[in-house]
């Protein structure tokens, strides 16, 4: 399980989540288990501790 550390990285992945960049440049998280797309980073850059697709961290619908 992942975990805030007040410091401003998160220690750990999040599991059964990913993100991928839309057309538009910014990043949308999916839940991998329904496949529901969830919030879309209203700032700059990826999301912190959460997977890349295609990437390979977590397995099959985590």
């Amino acid at each position: 399980m992942a975990k805030n550390t007040g410091d401003g990285y998160r220690k750990g992945a999040v599991t059964a989540r990913t993100q991928f960049q839309r057309t538009d440049g910014s990043y949308q998280k999916r839940d991998e288990r329904t496949g529901r797309l969830m919030e879309v980073k209203q700032t700059s850059g990826p999301f912190k501790g959460i997977a890349k697709e295609p990437d390979g961290r977590d397995t099959d619908r985590s």
